[in-house]
Parts: C-alpha cells; structure tokens; sequence
C-alpha cells in the first residue's frame, strides 16, 4: 500500500472531521488536522452535534474527559453519522481505569456503529474483555498475543481495531497490519495518542470506503512526522511542534522512503 496516495487524498478533499474529544488535548488534535490539510471542528453540545455531523466527513470520539452529558452527545452524533454513513472514530482512551470508562465503551459499540477502535495495547484488551487494567491513561504490559487481541475484537464488533504501541497494530476480520513507524520520545509528549486518532479520522473520512487502509496509512505518516521530529531532540514541547510542522511539510519522497507497513 501507499500511504501518501491516502495522504494526498487527505490534502485534496479536506474532510471535516468533528470532534467530541478530550478536553486535555483539544487544541491539539485541531491543529493536526489542521497540519493534514483537513479542517477540524469540536462541537460537543447535544443542541449541536447532529446538525454538525451534517457537514462533517467523520466523527472522532475520545473518551477521556468523560461527563455523562457528553456520552449522551456522542451517541447523539454517533447515530447522525451513522445515517450519513461516514466513518465513526472512537478512542478508547482511559478504558481500563474506571467503570465508568469500561461501561461507556460497551454502551458506544452496543449502540451505534463504531468504524475504528482505537487505543493502546491495555485499553484494546481491556475492550475486548481481558483482566488489565489502565494507569491514567498509560498502557500497561499485557499478556498473550496482541495481534490475535486486535484481531478478535475485531470480529467481534465487525469495525477496524488500531492497537499502539512500540509497533502499531491493525486489524480488522480478514487482515492485521503493522506499522513500524515512529520514536519512542512520542511518549514524553501529553496527547500523542489522541492525535493519532484525529489523523485517523481524516484519513478515513477522506478514504471511507477502506478505514482498515487508512487507519494504516494515517499511522504511518504520523510516525514518519515524529521520526524526522526526533532528529535532534531538544524536549518535548520543541518535539511536537515539529510533528505538526513535519505533517504539514511531508512529501512523497519522505513518505515512500521510511514507509514500512507489513502485513
């Protein structure tokens, strides 16, 4: 696969991708969409969010500042995009921390259709109803084989699943892919993960009819941003900036160089 065909995608039709996200890193996920060509906007009331899932090419969900007002607004956007059938981004992240998170998640893929999954390796397993817990919203080690982890809750809910990590995994019911892209300073920055899922939805909203592909390709590109970001590491303010100003200048040559998507 190419990623930056699905890059270039993004740059040429300039999805919308609403948001209900976490609070933390609201800004942040704006300005990598932003960054992508895309066009984000973050609308939570309920008054709202149908009416804004009417212009919008997909919906990201985070629930890491969760209310339950704010559930409320996501299956209300959920079920909008759902008949508009854009593609439904949902970040589990914290899964694994609170019962309020854990109940939150099954209700979201109980009653609306979810495209991506998205997560680190404990809030995946935790999903998919392994024993683990989250601390905050760091992963923890998990046991057994992560690919077959992603793979079956994949099935199970019929959606792409995207677990992160050192070596990102995705999976849906007839393949998993890994990606090999990206540093382990990603992980001093606050919120890397949450924009990783904006840059899944908009590449999936540019892509819909393959969010498997797109999800892989999204990460992709994201890694590459942070490989080229490390390259004289100062900190990790001065690092993620230069994540979104390497997405905003990626190219061709960069992106088929470093690529490296195995099946």
């Amino acid at each position: 696969m190419d990623a930056y065909g699905f890059l270039a995608n993004v740059r040429e039709k300039r999805p919308l991708v609403h948001h209900i996200t976490n609070w933390v890193t609201i800004s942040d996920c704006a300005q990598v969409v932003k960054s992508l060509g895309a066009s984000p906007v973050m609308a939570h009331a309920a008054e709202e969010v149908e009416e804004m899932c009417g212009l919008a090419s997909a919906l990201v969900l985070n629930i890491g500042t969760l209310t339950r007002e704010i559930v409320d607004s996501m299956k209300v956007a959920a079920c909008a995009a759902n008949k508009r059938k854009i593609p439904v981004i949902l970040d589990v992240c914290g899964a694994g921390a609170t019962s309020f998170r854990d109940r939150t998640c099954i209700e979201l893929l109980d009653t609306v259709r979810i495209d991506v999954v998205k997560g680190n390796r404990s809030e995946i397993a935790r999903v998919a109803g392994r024993h683990v817990h989250t601390r905050g919203v760091d992963s923890l080690f998990v046991t057994g084989d992560l690919g077959a982890i992603a793979s079956e809750l994949a099935r199970k809910r019929g959606c792409t699943v995207v677990m992160t990590g050192a070596e990102d995994i995705v999976a849906d019911s007839g393949k998993t892919l890994l990606i090999r892209n990206g540093v382990d300073q990603m992980a001093t920055v606050v919120g890397t993960g949450c924009m990783a899922a904006s840059v899944i939805g908009a590449f999936a909203g540019a892509s819909p009819e393959d969010p498997t592909l797109a999800a892989a390709a999204a990460l992709s590109c994201f890694g590459i941003a942070a490989e080229l970001a490390a390259v004289g590491f100062a900190g990790p303010m001065a690092f993620k900036q230069q994540i979104l100003d390497n997405l905003y200048a990626l190219d061709r040559t960069n992106t088929r160089a470093r690529q490296r998507i195995v099946e």
